[in-house]
């Protein structure tokens, strides 16, 4: 039975597909397409544009996993097919590598800049509409990254404005960062708003949710939602 959609599903339009693990209907953004390819191989699907029938689980690793352990793919599908054992994995790392891709559109657009001093002032500006701290930097800097965050946060709230997210991206060591922006040395990055940093924000989003989704059975996350995870897991406020 469809369940009903969602305030938000209705807002984004288009079609709904079902997860293969837990039936649930949800818009494709928060799916994941499989398809077989030529050589019988389940291949993830993330822009959803490979010819085939496709098989959808919830953008959760732990359900394409429970998808693996249940043998869903194989029986949606109805076809032979050759699920490899490192699936998980290897579709974390595609989003990973789609987000650092995106990052690195974003670079060519001019809308990133690097290094502490520039992050900073760019927080202390109003004009960062994403942070990226390196996951491999040092405490210390992720520590002064928070600070800049909660002095413009208080400058805000001062000026009887209303308050606004900075999401914090620690999702990528400084050599994905370096191969994105193309320099050396990359522990930390802002981003002005634009449509190339809403690409990488999106892309980040799904990625947070795919690693940190536990079953997939609940109600679509909303981006909100995602930085707050991705907010207790740096230690954001």
């Amino acid at each position: 039975m469809k369940q009903p959609a969602t305030a938000r599903d209705a807002h984004r339009g288009g079609p709904e597909r079902s997860c293969v693990v837990t039936r649930s209907v949800k818009h494709p953004d928060d799916l994941i397409r499989f398809v077989v390819g030529p050589d019988d191989a389940l291949t993830p699907d993330l822009r959803r544009k490979l010819p085939g029938r496709g098989v959808w689980t919830s953008l959760s690793a732990a359900t394409v996993g429970e998808a693996i352990r249940r043998k869903a793919f194989e029986r949606s599908l109805k076809t032979r097919v050759v699920v490899p054992p490192d699936l998980v994995a290897t579709v974390g790392a595609l989003m990973a590598r789609d987000a650092v891709q995106a990052l690195s559109m974003a670079n060519k657009a001019g809308l990133v800049q690097a290094g502490f001093a520039k992050v900073e002032a760019m927080i202390g500006a109003g004009k960062a509409a994403a942070v990226i701290a390196a996951s491999d930097a040092a405490e210390d800097g992720r520590r002064k990254i928070g600070q800049a965050l909660k002095r413009a946060a208080l400058a805000r709230e001062e000026a009887g404005l209303k308050p606004r997210r900075t999401p914090v991206v620690t999702d990528f060591a400084a050599i994905d960062l370096e191969l994105a922006l193309g320099r050396a040395h990359v522990i930390h990055a802002a981003l002005a708003p634009g449509p190339a940093t809403e690409g990488f924000l999106s892309r980040w989003r799904r990625l947070v949710r795919y690693r940190t989704d536990d079953a997939g059975l609940g109600a679509p996350e909303g981006p909100e939602n995602v930085e707050d995870r991705a907010d207790e897991a740096t230690g954001q406020a």
